[in-house]
């Protein structure tokens, strides 16, 4: 069946031959890092295809909690709860759901020794990633720190551990952090999902026209990326 996707409030970007996917979302959100799994194998799918389109994937930041403290106090149960008002039974069911959609995926989430922590410096080192041409290496390290290795992901020298892991010089990742100097590129691109209405992620922009919102399955993302091809190829040259 033909999915519909909605236009986004249009922001300039650069144009290029490939095919822009530009996506907000925070470390600490499990739809997100399920996301990311779904938009890789989709697009793995379409780059099956004898006229397969390049794609440049690029993350945002998105703080989906920016008054949390870097070393909270107590597990994702006793987060959840305070944050949302929810009983600790309606979080188990909540995060038993997440848990289960993440298997799908392929990811094996463990809540039981996750460490919630305030991610702006997270968002920070994976603009000094960008900036070193290895974002997305970094992107999946500190994910999987996070979700699956109950790694902090908040402090400055844990982040420059994971920065390592991701290929990148440490001491120029905590040069990076410690002056703060991306925090204004984390703000710009807050600022910018307030341009498009991006009130929740994941949100995935697609050639700087279409929104899709929330984890779609792989097969959502191998079908919009084929649409925006074949647009493209009934442009006149």
């Amino acid at each position: 069946m033909a999915r519909e996707y909605c236009r986004v409030r249009p922001v300039a970007l650069d144009v290029t031959d490939s095919i822009a996917i530009d996506v907000w979302s925070d470390i600490a959100c499990p739809w997100c890092y399920i996301g990311k799994r779904n938009l890789e194998k989709g697009l793995a799918a379409a780059s099956a295809d004898e006229n397969a389109p390049e794609v440049k994937v690029v993350y945002h930041s998105f703080e989906l909690s920016p008054d949390t403290p870097v070393d909270f106090e107590g597990d994702e149960l006793d987060f959840l709860a305070s944050h949302k008002g929810l009983a600790r039974e309606q979080v188990q069911q909540m995060l038993a759901r997440v848990t289960g959609v993440a298997a799908e995926a392929g990811l094996n989430y463990r809540y039981d020794i996750l460490q919630h922590t305030n991610t702006v410096k997270a968002h920070e080192l994976l603009h000094f990633a960008k900036e070193q041409g290895r974002q997305l290496e970094m992107e999946e390290r500190l994910m999987s720190a996070y979700f699956l290795e109950g790694r902090h992901v908040g402090r400055i020298d844990d982040l420059v551990a994971l920065a390592e892991d991701a290929g990148l010089d440490g001491d120029a990742a905590r040069d990076a952090l410690e002056s703060g100097r991306h925090l204004k590129d984390v703000r710009a691109d807050q600022e910018q999902a307030a341009k498009y209405g991006i009130n929740g992620v994941p949100f995935f922009v697609i050639d700087g026209k279409y929104g899709v919102s929330g984890a779609q399955p792989p097969e959502a993302f191998t079908q919009i990326v084929r649409q925006v091809r074949d647009e493209r190829s009934a442009q006149p040259a």
